[in-house]
C-alpha cells in the first residue's frame, strides 16, 4: 500500500524487506538480453531507473551481491537475505547513484509499464510486443527518447559527476 508523499512501495516475497519510491523513476527498461534473461530465470528483466536517494528501505536489511555483467563491469544485486528475491541492481554506467528496481517487487507493478523494450534482438521468439511498443535491437539514447523532466534529473546527476 502506498502511502502519502511517495510514488509506490514494494518488497520481496518473505515480506522482511519494504522499500519506498519517493517519485516516479526516470525510465523504465523491460531488458530482454541474453544476461537479464539468465539472472531472473526469466524471458526478460523490467527495471524502473530512479535515483538512489529517492528510494528508501522502510523495513530489514538487504544483501549486496556483485555479479557480472555483460559489459564485463559487473552489476551489484541488492536483495533480501531471507528469501534472496532481488529487489533493485546497480549498474557501473550509474553506479549506486542510480538504483534498477525491480518493477515485479512492487505491490502495485502495473503502475510501471515499460517506457522501452531494450535488446531485443535477444528476445525470445514467442514474446511478442506490442505494435505500437517502443523497441529496439539493442540500446538507445537516453537524450532522444526520456521525457524533458527525466532528462533534467539525469543532469543533476551529470553534474555530481554520478551516471555518464
Amino acid at each position: 500500500m502506498n502511502t502519502p508523499g511517495s510514488f509506490a512501495e514494494g518488497g520481496c516475497t518473505c515480506r522482511q524487506l519494504r522499500y519506498r519510491m519517493a517519485t516516479k523513476p526516470l525510465f523504465v527498461h523491460c531488458c530482454h538480453c541474453s544476461w537479464c534473461q539468465r539472472e531472473t530465470g526469466a524471458s526478460f528483466a523490467l527495471n524502473a531507473m530512479i535515483e538512489s536517494d529517492r528510494v528508501q528501505l522502510l523495513q530489514g536489511e538487504v544483501e549486496r551481491v556483485d555479479t557480472p555483467s555483460n559489459s564485463g563491469k559487473g552489476q551489484l544485486i541488492v536483495r533480501c537475505p531471507r528469501c534472496r528475491v532481488a529487489v533493485w541492481s546497480h549498474y557501473a554506467g550509474a553506479g549506486e547513484a542510480v538504483s534498477f528496481v525491480r518493477v515485479g517487487t512492487l505491490d502495485e507493478p502495473a503502475l510501471l509499464p515499460p517506457d522501452i523494450h531494450i535488446f531485443t534482438a535477444s528476445k525470445q521468439p514467442w514474446v511478442v510486443l506490442a505494435p505500437d511498443a517502443p523497441a529496439v535491437a539493442e540500446y538507445y539514447k537516453a537524450s532522444e527518447l526520456w521525457p524533458p523532466e527525466s532528462l533534467a534529473r539525469r543532469a543533476v546527476l551529470m553534474a555530481k559527476g554520478e551516471p555518464r
